[in-house]
């Protein structure tokens, strides 16, 4: 049997709204077959009471302690440390500072904020969506995504168009904002993850969508995978999916990352 490919995007309880210590997390990567896997949890963002579901600026040291405590007790696994980093134009020197403060295997680009104040994904949020046209949002949405992608800041983009957890769809073609993204992105040598939490959203569909992914194989755009598991159970999920979607679009291999460098090894 092929062994799963590296599981790069999993949460720790320290965003305060998910459960399993990186070490349990680890166990059950191992009790699945993976090989590598690699923690992602939210950055702290500049200000500590921007929301509450970033990790606190305190804790930063402690989730890295927390990794090594999980390669420590996993030694037959690989595992990376990451962060998932909130793009928000005006903060990159933010982001830059973070990066310096650890010996980050990569970063993960992230849009969640179409403004400084509405997280789009939020379901205690959801009620904006319905004073505003998903056009609009999405338009919004794809233009920091494609500005993420160009900010020379991530190794991987996020959950490419999480803007349809909801299931708030635009009803004009988007093809050309996918596109942009894509072009960035090949231009920036970004990755872009296939993120199976979407399948356990109301869209139930994998982040980002088979158009998407065709279009991101035909552009060139190297890939990961992503389960974005905020539970034990939920490491690795689905990933036979997401392994068909990505041969179905012609992809052969994946990315995987060390101190930053990527290199590209068969799905």
């Amino acid at each position: 049997m092929t062994s799963l490919p590296a599981d790069y995007h999993m949460h720790t309880p320290l965003c305060r709204h998910a459960a399993g210590e990186p070490t349990e997390l680890a166990a059950h990567a191992v009790k699945i077959g993976l090989t590598e896997i690699g923690f992602s949890e939210h950055n702290p963002m500049i200000r500590d009471d921007w929301d509450d579901w970033h990790m606190l600026q305190g804790d930063l040291d402690d989730y890295v302690e927390k990794v090594k405590k999980a390669r420590r007790e996993h030694p037959q696994l690989n595992i990376k440390l990451a962060m998932e980093v909130d793009f928000i134009p005006g903060q990159e020197q933010w982001i830059r500072d973070l990066a310096a403060r650890h010996p980050w295997d990569y970063l993960i680009g992230a849009v969640h904020y179409v403004s400084d104040s509405w997280d789009l994904d939020n379901p205690k949020k959801i009620s904006e969506w319905k004073n505003r046209d998903p056009n609009q949002v999405w338009t919004a949405y794809f233009e920091r995504l494609t500005m993420a992608a160009e900010s020379g800041l991530f190794e991987i983009i996020a959950h490419a168009d999480l803007c349809k957890k909801f299931c708030f769809y635009p009803d004009q073609d988007c093809s050309h904002l996918f596109s942009r993204f894509l072009e960035a992105a090949k231009k920036h040598d970004v990755a872009m993850e296939l993120n199976t939490a979407g399948l356990r959203k109301n869209c139930r569909e994998i982040y980002p969508s088979p158009k998407i992914v065709e279009m991101a194989a035909k552009v060139g755009v190297p890939i990961t995978f992503a389960s974005d598991a905020h539970a034990i159970e939920e490491v690795g999920m689905n990933f036979a999916e997401a392994v068909a979607l990505a041969r179905s679009a012609g992809y052969t291999h994946c990315c995987r990352f060390t101190q930053r460098r990527r290199e590209v090894v068969k799905i």
